[in-house]
């Protein structure tokens, strides 16, 4: 964590005065020029070649199920899983439409997937222990999944990638991700938990009755001073492919990689890489602002602004990829518009 820079404020500026230069009003261009700056910041570089783009889905499975927090049984994680390999799900749609090299990651499922290929076998246990008896991962456990992101961060700048997306799988997860956000925001459960696969009002009732129970059982009162751990945070809470994202978001930051972040969950793994590391929120786009509850509160902890709002609340890393586009879009405009000098166009009276 302590080699990581925060992106150069040279280059920023550097970049800033190139949008500046361009054959358009100043700052016409919106958040695209905000975009494009920050692409060049982390770059450190003015880069004109086409951006190598992936998505990573890290699933795992998640032991508080077992209380009723979801409408969908565990099994569908597994099969979810089955589904990414034969390309039938909406990320798999959305990947191959906008040209973006996509990874399946099993980091915990509660499954045996030996023998399947296509899938990067990663497991470090077949789901979390259940939050409201015992923490979710040891020690052991945590540092392993957050090996597991680092790893494949280190792999991803292998292959070039210039532009990551962070996505996730795993029923239960909205569980573990609105206890992060309740523990890292100091907001009471009932204001940053939503309906996740699409519970009634008593489950989701019940849904916050448990992570109030879990959060003062190891961390006292949600609105609480005192300080936490984010590693303990991630440890008694989980979930595996949450640790194993906050690793991938460190990994890449470290390599200076651009990542885009998705919905709830795989920005809960990017607080806790961000609690951390604060150096990393430079490094990080918000793909989209999910339908979730606790998305915004997150938003707000990371100090991010959405690119997209599309009433989202799938998951997948979908949100994130539908949002590569508008990045690539926005350096595309930083390399290839005229600059006023170079087209011979007057500029602005002063």
């Amino acid at each position: 964590m302590s080699t990581i820079e925060p992106p150069s404020q040279q280059w920023l500026a550097r970049a800033r005065a190139h949008l500046d230069a361009l054959t358009k009003p100043l700052g016409s261009l919106g958040r695209l020029e905000d975009f494009a700056a920050q692409m060049v910041s982390i770059r450190q570089q003015d880069y004109a070649e086409r951006l190598r783009k992936a998505v990573y889905v890290f699933a795992a499975d998640h032991g508080v199920t077992a209380e009723g927090v979801s409408a969908y049984p565990s099994e569908v994680t597994r099969q979810m899983v089955l589904n990414f390999l034969a390309h039938g799900a909406a990320i798999n749609v959305l990947a191959k439409l906008h040209g973006v090299e996509m990874s399946v990651v099993d980091v915990g499922v509660d499954a045996d997937f030996d023998g399947i290929d296509g899938l990067l076998h990663r497991k470090v246990r077949r789901g979390t222990r259940n939050m409201m008896r015992e923490p979710a991962m040891s020690k052991e456990e945590v540092t392993e999944a957050i090996e597991v992101g680092l790893d494949l961060a280190d792999d991803s700048k292998a292959k070039g990638h210039s532009l990551v997306a962070v996505g996730e799988m795993g029923i239960g997860n909205t569980t573990a991700a609105s206890a992060i956000t309740s523990l890292l925001t100091r907001r009471p459960a009932d204001l940053i938990t939503g309906k996740g696969t699409g519970l009634d009002t008593e489950a989701l009732k019940h849904k916050c009755r448990i992570i109030e129970v879990v959060s003062r059982k190891y961390f006292g009162e949600s609105g609480s001073d005192a300080w936490r751990d984010p590693l303990d945070v991630l440890r008694i809470v989980g979930g595996l492919e949450i640790a194993a994202m906050t690793g991938f978001i460190l990994g890449v930051a470290r390599h200076g990689v651009a990542v885009v972040v998705d919905g709830f969950i795989s920005t809960a793994a990017a607080a806790i890489a961000f609690a951390l590391a604060p150096a990393v929120r430079g490094y990080l786009f918000a793909g989209h602002k999910s339908e979730e509850p606790g998305h915004q509160a997150l938003l707000d902890y990371l100090e991010l602004k959405p690119i997209l709002t599309l009433n989202m609340r799938l998951g997948e890393g979908t949100g994130a990829v539908l949002a590569m586009p508008i990045l690539e879009s926005a350096m595309c405009l930083y390399n290839q518009m005229a600059t006023f000098e170079s087209a011979g166009v007057s500029e602005a009276k002063d």
